[in-house]
């Protein structure tokens, strides 16, 4: 007699359940984090879990399938249509079908899970939960303290107390101003720039040897994949890596950045944006090590044109076995001009 096969009981690769008071716990979260976004006033804003794949900038016309990076299908009118990957291109969207009707500038907060089509690995999964609030409309530097400030009382609104986080501060506009700088000697191209930026947003994961390897041939890591490197030589990859220089105070490394970009026009207009936003900080109240000026934070995404940041716990916990554990970043973001 034949036997019926059974499904195995698994969870996909690369997602997770949720259950009981991790549940709660994450809704509580997300309603502190709500109260914080609404108290500056942003609006709550729901949109769908699918978007047009061209909506999203993933689509890939040399494959039957545009699944870089998202997760995609056809309907019935052979539309391609992907989970969204984040809340930024949604709102991108939104935006731009509503302009006209739309107050400036415009600031919504929205929550929801993300999907990412990548490769899992240990804390980073497929599916996940974010939490956005952006501003657009406004070219002012105020828009972008005024976020790093929102996400400082966010992160105190969840009981992490000042001093055990810090919100790191830097400008894209700098790291254009050290291209131009390393492109007088050999020209890069938009890809390999792309390349660079990704290596150094690697600097906590991979270390200093690890994004050198990235900026030069290429690296292999543990499981044996090859990573093509971004193939600079070794005076680019110094001026590069002069980023994460360690120096005592800001004000010392925003010196030696100006000493490097004096030739640099957007670099000097980063750095320049820079200072505006952290005496907006200070003069709030988040001079005390809350909001810091860091010129090494990079952020991966290209759609970044001005200021970005991240929030990053500062405290070390224990693991279940006892071993030191340290979270670094849990969130971040940036000005992105072009995006709408």
């Amino acid at each position: 007699r034949e036997k019926t096969a059974r499904p195995k009981a698994a969870l996909p690769r690369g997602l997770r359940d949720g259950a009981g008071e991790e549940v709660r716990a994450t809704r509580r979260m997300l309603e502190r984090i709500a109260a914080v976004y609404e108290s500056y006033g942003f609006e709550p804003l729901e949109t769908p879990a699918f978007e047009n794949t061209e909506v999203l900038g993933k689509f890939l016309p040399d494959q039957d399938r545009p699944n870089e990076g998202v997760f995609s299908l056809r309907d019935d009118d052979e539309r391609w249509l992907s989970l969204r990957y984040d809340l930024t291109a949604p709102l991108a969207r939104y935006v731009a079908e509503n302009y006209d009707s739309l107050a400036k500038p415009f600031r919504r907060y929205q929550s929801g899970p993300v999907w990412r089509n990548e490769k899992p690995g240990p804390g980073r999964y497929r599916e996940f939960m974010q939490m956005d609030a952006d501003t657009v409309g406004t070219a002012n530097p105020a828009a972008d303290a005024e976020m790093c400030m929102l996400a400082a009382d966010s992160m105190e609104a969840l009981g992490i107390e000042r001093g055990d986080y810090v919100i790191r501060v830097s400008s894209r506009k700098v790291l254009d101003g050290l291209r131009e700088v390393v492109s007088a000697e050999a020209p890069i191209s938009d890809p390999q720039w792309l390349t660079i930026m990704r290596a150094m947003d690697k600097i906590d994961r991979l270390g200093e040897t690890g994004v050198r390897a990235l900026l030069g041939e290429g690296r292999k890591d543990e499981s044996g994949d090859y990573t093509k490197g971004a193939g600079l030589d070794g005076g680019a990859i110094e001026t590069i890596m002069s980023v994460f220089e360690p120096v005592s105070e800001v004000a010392e490394k925003i010196a030696q950045l100006d000493s490097r970009l004096r030739d640099s026009e957007i670099g000097q207009a980063g750095l320049k944006e820079l200072a505006e936003i952290q005496q907006l900080a200070s003069s709030a109240g988040y001079g005390d090590g809350a909001v810091v000026i860091d010129p090494s934070v990079v952020r991966g995404l290209e759609y970044y044109t001005g200021p970005v940041f991240e929030a990053e716990l500062t405290f070390e916990t224990r693991d279940d076995k006892g071993r030191p554990v340290r979270f670094g970043s849990v969130g971040g973001g940036g000005r992105y001009d072009d995006l709408v």
